[in-house]
């Protein structure tokens, strides 16, 4: 095995596991043959020990769905691995398209009636209402001018740092990423200015529009016009 093949795979330990840097250059079948070798040689834990965290990085390689399941079978057999993740600095065409349109704001000028429903990619600014029985939602925030009393998803595939804000904030059920807040009781009864949602330890805190600036400070780089 030449030196060049010995240094296809570097595993790095850290305090969380192990980090496998795996080279971009070679073939994958050769990566294979030295990752496994490397795995059976350098790895020795005891009976009931816990689970070895494993983050694998592929640097410029791409990694289809078949390779990546080969990967995972490959560390996973050794029954003293937990794969946390795998990846890489190259992504699809799709993929690049996908998170192009989750960045981008969506301009709505509407009235959101029941049974309506509003569904964006990125951040919605609606500038109308959303009545009871209507919905948006989107993959970012949500910016209502005007009153929200339907329903409303934020960060819908996930993205728990998204925000949702009115300018009268009563929804019906209100979700951010996969926490709810159903309960009205919530909000603010009486309020005369925009109000803010958002994710905190856990939960969703309803507070005034101000707060942002502070809780979510990326939202103040937003340049431009809608």
């Amino acid at each position: 095995m030449s030196n060049k093949l010995l240094q296809n795979v570097i595993i790095k330990g850290t305090k969380q596991g192990l980090t496998l840097h795996l080279d971009d250059s070679c073939s994958f079948q050769m990566l294979m043959q030295e990752l496994d070798a490397k795995l059976s040689a350098n790895i020795r834990t005891q009976e009931n020990s816990p689970l070895i965290k494993v983050r694998v990085h592929t640097g410029n390689r791409y990694v289809d769905e078949k390779q990546e399941a080969e990967l995972k079978e490959l560390i996973l057999k050794k029954k003293i691995f937990q794969i946390e993740e795998i990846k890489s600095n190259v992504i699809t065409l799709e993929e690049a398209k996908r998170m192009k349109e989750e960045s981008e704001m969506t301009s709505v000028c509407a009235i959101i009636r029941s049974g309506q429903v509003i569904e964006v990619p990125g951040d919605l600014l609606l500038i109308g209402d959303v009545n009871p029985g209507g919905q948006v939602s989107a993959g970012g925030s949500i910016f209502v001018l005007g009153t929200l009393k339907g329903i409303a998803h934020a960060g819908k595939h996930g993205k728990l740092e998204a925000v949702v804000t009115a300018s009268v904030l009563k929804p019906s059920l209100l979700k951010i990423g996969d926490i709810i807040n159903p309960t009205p009781e919530n909000f603010m009864q009486e309020a005369h200015e925009m109000e803010c949602a958002y994710v905190e330890d856990g939960q969703i805190i309803i507070d005034k529009l101000q707060v942002l600036k502070r809780k979510r400070p990326h939202l103040h780089k937003f340049e431009g016009g809608f």
